[in-house]
């Protein structure tokens, strides 16, 4: 099949095919006389497998290692999971910095007045420069982040 039949096939473009072909995450495949890729069975399901692990957020580093691993029948169940493993610690940091970055984002909402004043915490905190923490609790004197609320 064709570079398109073999994206329409595996759900993984046909620039990305290029791509991983390029990188090495893909064997360079045969070709036509006039040039054109030809792609087996087998050439679609390993793109697949490629992007079923895309999907789930792997490195295209983690999936050259899963897609080796998978080909190898000899390979320890092991090594598959230490990845599977280091990828969901990854996964679960993000988790907790987006959480963050929600909360802070919604205390900063909720101190913001929204109306046609001027005065917006949202945009100072976006200007600052950096030195105070962005988690930095609220007082009862003080605006958001540390800031005095009256200005």
């Amino acid at each position: 099949m064709n570079i398109g039949q073999a994206a329409k096939a595996s759900g993984v473009s046909a620039k990305m095919i290029r791509y991983y072909e390029s990188i090495g995450l893909i064997p360079k495949t045969l070709r036509t006389e006039s040039g054109y890729r030809v792609y087996s069975d087998h050439d679609v399901h390993t793109l697949r497998f490629i992007r079923r692990a895309r999907d789930l957020g792997f490195s295209v580093e983690q999936i050259a290692d899963l897609v080796s691993l998978w080909q190898d029948r000899e390979r320890a169940s092991k090594d598959v999971k230490a990845i599977a493993l280091e990828h969901v610690g990854v996964l679960e940091r993000k988790i907790r910095e987006l959480q963050e970055m929600a909360s802070t984002l919604k205390h900063l909402a909720v101190n913001c007045h929204g109306d046609a004043r001027p005065h917006c915490p949202i945009l100072e905190e976006l200007a600052s420069d950096g030195a105070e923490p962005a988690a930095a609790k609220p007082d009862a004197k003080f605006g958001v982040l540390g800031k005095t609320a009256a200005r």
